[in-house]
């Protein structure tokens, strides 16, 4: 009988004791917060243990004592009041011993007041940006894993899918408050070393804190599932001496001055078309291909193609313009604040000349900062000099009022033409080239209400959006007579055949 309780005693304690050596436990961190959530985490673990010793060890007796074997009769009775109170008491006993400690862990893992630096993470599809406040230092940190390692057509690394090209720097020894927030949908920052796992909510700002002990490379990665490439959004915090860490804030000052004295250096270049579109290509797998996928086919229904679309191989300007601010409702970045002028000069020539594209347009920094600055540019030809500004149709914006008289009277022929090309690269991208929409997300405009109902309906949504939706309010977007024509290819197209014509004037006098 005692061999068996030994016996006993070993299997559940033995785990228990080495556990801080084991793959598959928590691990003590390196701040003073992880140590007390794994201390707090093996408490409650052998209290556990000391849980179940009790019982197995009452029923092991029992089984083996009161068998039928020995001629034991089993005791009938009910209703014991004794029995009743004991079961009651002593379990919530437990729990308060249980509560007291992780009360304590609790509310210190809450307290990120007297901080000595404070970082805004942000969580976007998918990556990170930092901001360091009062240092005015900010950063993308995105995935380095190479794409060969991706795709199997090389060996992966030792640190496979939590590598980033820029990771998160901190001092030890200083109290670090975390500022958490989304761009797009929920992240969830988390760093097992620092015991710090906090939500990022779109339109909300979460609080954590930690301090770290000791200099040394930490990883982690978004643990909410946030989409696609959910796995692709590691985190690699480097924890530098208090010294090395005012080094680098200095280092980076200057490096931010050298950038902003380099971009303004390319304003002035030209590079070939070869020069951009290699420059292009790196630029597109480490921030576009994840949607629209190496090979430029996107995800049909999720993430538009770039092979042969509108986008790519029309006007210059829906290009630059979408690449720059992003796409409202959609998953489509702004990426003036993310890449250079020149990395997007860069990667908008590649996609206009890869997968079949072959636009031969050489798109020039200048062309960006022009577009940025609200002149649109023609692009150049390969290999030479951008052309001088020209006006282009889908150039944004028109006067906020405009006199319905002034407005020309358009044929139908002509409104129909110039409503497919606004469309095409404006909203085709929700709405689809077929009309089909993306149910429920974005719904069809084939034999919809909208474009098959009353006009005044019609103009209202497009002008104003709708409140809740993706759709946007393109009244101060679009001009009107890119609005009387892409209304009236919408009501025409797709077997919708209403035979409305919507001059510009009836856009400028809507509302009136």
């Amino acid at each position: 009988m005692k061999q068996l309780l030994y016996c006993l005693l070993v299997v559940l304690f033995a785990p228990s004791l080495a556990a801080a050596d084991m793959r598959f436990n928590m691990t003590p961190g390196v701040t003073e917060i992880s140590g007390k959530v794994y201390h707090l985490h093996m408490t409650i673990l052998y209290i556990c243990c000391a849980i179940g010793l009790v019982v197995f060890s009452v029923m092991i007796y029992a089984i083996i004592n009161h068998r039928k074997s020995k001629g034991a009769v089993a005791s009938h009775f009910h209703e014991s009041t004794k029995v009743e109170v004991a079961w009651t008491v002593l379990p919530f006993i437990i729990l308060i011993l249980m509560a007291i400690p992780a009360t304590k862990t609790l509310i210190a893992m809450e307290d990120p007041s007297d901080a000595d630096l404070t970082v805004k993470v942000t969580g976007s599809q998918w990556k990170w940006h930092y901001s360091y406040f009062d240092q005015d230092i900010d950063f993308y940190s995105i995935l380095a894993t190479p794409r060969a390692q991706i795709d199997g057509t090389e060996a992966k690394g030792e640190h496979y899918l939590l590598e980033v090209d820029k990771p998160l720097v901190l001092p030890i020894n200083r109290k670090i408050r975390f500022l958490m927030t989304s761009e797009d949908v929920i992240h969830s920052w988390w760093v097992p070393a620092f015991a710090v796992k906090k939500d990022a909510n779109p339109g909300f700002i979460n609080e954590s804190w930690t301090r770290i002990d000791k200099p040394g490379i930490y990883r982690g990665q978004c643990a909410e599932l946030c989409g696609k490439d959910h796995g692709f959004m590691p985190i690699v915090v480097q924890a530098l001496s208090e010294a090395d860490f005012e080094a680098w804030v200095t280092e980076q000052k200057q490096a931010a001055g050298a950038a902003a004295a380099a971009a303004t250096a390319a304003l002035s270049q030209t590079l070939s078309k070869d020069e951009l579109i290699t420059q292009g290509e790196k630029v597109y797998l480490g921030h576009c291909a994840a949607c629209h996928q190496p090979n430029g086919e996107g995800l049909q229904g999720v993430f538009p193609h770039l092979k042969g679309s509108p986008i790519a191989t029309g006007p210059l300007s829906g290009h630059l313009e979408i690449v720059l601010n992003g796409k409202t409702g959609t998953a489509m970045q702004a990426f003036s604040k993310q890449l250079s002028a020149q990395e997007i000069a860069a990667v908008i020539t590649y996609e206009r000349n890869a997968w079949g594209n072959n636009t031969g347009d050489a798109v020039q920094a200048k062309d960006v900062n022009e577009h940025m600055n609200g002149k649109v540019g023609t692009p150049a030809s390969a290999d030479t000099a951008p052309a001088s500004a020209t006006p282009n149709p889908t150039s944004i914006p028109q006067p906020a009022a405009v006199d319905p008289a002034s407005l020309p009277t358009l044929s139908h022929n002509t409104l129909m033409a110039e409503g497919k090309t606004v469309y095409a690269t404006i909203c085709a991208a929700c709405h689809q080239l077929t009309g089909i929409g993306v149910p429920p997300a974005f719904p069809a405009l084939a034999g919809s209400i909208i474009a098959t109902g009353p006009v005044a309906n019609h103009i209202d949504i497009v002008m104003h959006g709708k409140t809740g939706t993706a759709m946007q309010a393109f009244g101060k977007q679009l001009s009107p007579q890119q609005l009387a024509a892409v209304i009236t290819y919408e009501r025409n197209t797709w077997g919708n055949n209403t035979g409305d014509t919507v001059q510009p004037a009836d856009i400028a006098s809507h509302g009136q």
